[in-house]
């Protein structure tokens, strides 16, 4: 008797292609990565590395800037005395009386009055200086060095060589008295100049900043528009008025506007040079008059008032000088 042998058919081919081991049965699928999946992990990994670098930055700006912002506006709705409590709700009646208080009405207009002239001395000042170190050499390296020291000495520190110099007995009028002036100006003493000599060291401290800025701005310059210009019989003013000053248009932005928050918030010198005086108020300036009501008189919620109006003030003139000199960049 014939017995047959059957083979039974292969039920999955034992091809490399296939299977990967003959044998094994059917190979395994491997799932497909999801593109948007990936995209996902990508984005939060990049988020947690940002969260990670920039997290001690933002706590600490957190906590020094926007947390003391923050208080202040809340107490400047209160009366808050640490001396005479209860600490009571008084919502705007503060702000409201800064309108008729003639001192912080002093301190707003001698403010104002620093503020311009520390803008326009600093910012011409700058331009002129940057204008003559604008040329190669170590002699001019040395020079943009000089200039730029005052930008990184404490204010503090400024102040009292201004002090040792400017008093009735100091350096300045003994050198007048020896070229044979016998009644010097009273530079710190006198109320007709004692602001506009606080106005002086403060741009003079600045001067250095707008320099540099300006100088970054005149080597951004390409040299192919002064040497066209050249050839088209332009001078050296029409030079700088038709080429020079336009490319200027983002040092300017830059200078006017750090120039007029350098202005507002001016304390330092005021309170080495003069403390305030001579006299009542002469030289008080918001930031100046702020302290004195907030550590003198203990008036934290009066003195947290003309802190917001100040800062009110500061964003006002800048977001509005920003605004139109960014247009002139445009135009230019």
């Amino acid at each position: 008797m014939r017995i047959r042998t059957l083979t039974r058919p292969a039920r999955f081919p034992a091809t490399l292609e296939n299977s990967g081991v003959a044998g094994e049965g059917p190979p395994a699928t491997v799932p497909k990565r999801s593109p948007h999946r990936s995209r996902g992990a990508r984005s939060r990994d990049k988020l947690s590395r940002f969260t990670l670098f920039a997290a001690p930055g933002l706590l600490v700006y957190l906590a020094l800037v926007l947390v003391p912002v923050c208080i202040t506006i809340g107490y400047s709705f209160t009366n808050k005395n640490p001396f005479n409590p209860p600490t009571r709700w008084v919502g705007a009646d503060n702000l409201t009386s800064l309108a008729s208080d003639d001192e912080f009405l002093t301190a707003l207009g001698n403010t104002a009055l620093v503020t311009v002239i520390v803008t326009i001395a600093t910012n011409v000042g700058g331009l002129a200086i940057a204008l003559l170190l604008d040329r190669r050499g170590w002699l001019y390296n040395v020079l943009r060095s000089v200039f730029f020291v005052p930008v990184v000495l404490s204010a503090v520190v400024v102040s009292v060589i201004w002090q040792a110099i400017l008093v009735d007995d100091g350096l300045l009028n003994s050198m007048l008295r020896q070229l044979g002036m016998s009644d010097p100006p009273g530079w710190l003493s006198d109320p007709n100049l004692a602001l506009y000599t606080v106005s002086w060291v403060i741009a003079w401290q600045g001067l250095g900043f707008c320099v540099v800025i300006y100088l970054a701005g005149l080597q951004g310059i390409p040299q192919e528009l002064q040497e066209a210009a050249s050839i088209d019989g332009c001078g050296p003013l029409m030079r700088f008025r038709h080429v020079t000053w336009p490319m200027l248009a983002p040092a300017v932005t830059i200078n006017t506007v750090m120039s007029l928050i350098g202005g507002f918030k001016a304390y330092d010198q005021v309170q080495v040079l003069t403390n305030g005086g001579p006299g009542p108020g002469t030289t008080s300036t918001l930031a100046f008059e702020v302290v004195q009501t907030a550590f003198n008189g203990n008036h934290i919620g009066y003195a947290s008032a003309m802190a917001v109006a100040m800062l009110a003030m500061v964003a006002v003139v800048s977001v509005v000088a920003l605004g139109l000199l960014q247009k002139r960049e445009v135009s230019s």
